[in-house]
């Protein structure tokens, strides 16, 4: 049974609350991610990502967001599986807060069918963790009754920017491309990782503009915090995907082995 604790910051502490007591209120920045057995990977760039995203839109409330993310690691058992999330939420009366919500991680995947999102692009502000959430679970909802798991985003030239909760990335034969930067989108942690260890390893990166059809043929993958690498097996109603035999299963293991234990 997943488990799901939700705590607010008050007077220098993290204080149980219920659901009900936020129901007015929205995010304005939040972050997750993966704990397994007390690891986690690349834990300082999602505390770097939250803490740039309040400093750029609440910066009077920097110095407290950092007290509040040590609390929230401290809140997180060393056992078990978990996907906590940090968010700053803003009141409908102004009141500004921050809430942790402490909660046993879903099912992981290796594998996704993705679909393009059928509308416009849903989000207000692209490269924020927070304000587009529910827009997002919107866009993911919409494509489930056409058996997707992940909704793809498009810029409204008709370009591949990410996907509704993963970003994207795509195998060239021995070339990963990634979306072209001047693309604005969520500054995803684990395409971060994984693009840090390309690097390392002497693979060829690319970002590129690239509309569905150009991916046709093409091996592709979603990145997130939750699932890390998974490989796209269908694309519905868009290109036709595939697979280099042992390429998932190689990644997966090497981003496995940066998780680093909870400090």
């Amino acid at each position: 049974m997943r488990v799901t604790s939700i705590f607010r910051w008050h007077d220098g502490e993290l204080h149980p609350r219920d659901y009900c007591d936020m129901t007015d209120a929205r995010v304005a920045v939040a972050d997750s991610w993966y704990v397994e057995t007390g690891s986690v990977l690349a834990l300082p760039l999602h505390r770097e990502r939250f803490l740039r995203n309040v400093l750029r839109s609440h910066p009077d409330l920097s110095a407290e967001a950092s007290a509040v993310w040590d609390a929230s690691l401290a809140a997180i058992p060393r056992d078990g599986q978990w996907f906590p999330r940090i968010e700053l939420q803003l009141a409908s009366s102004g009141a500004r807060s921050f809430v942790f919500r402490l909660r046993s991680a879903p099912d992981r995947t290796t594998r996704v069918v993705v679909a393009t999102n059928p509308g416009a692009d849903p989000r207000s502000q692209p490269t924020v963790k927070g304000p587009d959430l529910d827009a997002m679970l919107r866009a993911r909802t919409a494509v489930q009754p056409r058996g997707a798991g992940e909704a793809v985003i498009l810029s409204p030239e008709g370009f591949v920017v990410e996907g509704a909760y993963s970003a994207l990335a795509w195998w060239e034969h021995d070339t990963m491309v990634m979306p072209a930067v001047e693309l604005e989108r969520i500054d995803s942690v684990t395409a971060r990782s994984v693009q840090t260890l390309a690097t390392a390893l002497g693979v060829r990166v690319e970002h590129r503009f690239a509309t569905p059809t150009d991916l046709d043929g093409r091996e592709v993958w979603s990145l997130s915090a939750l699932h890390g690498i998974r490989i796209v097996t269908e694309w519905v109603d868009g290109p036709s995907v595939a697979e280099l035999p042992g390429r998932l299963a190689l990644w997966r293991a090497r981003l496995d082995r940066l998780r680093s234990p909870l400090p």
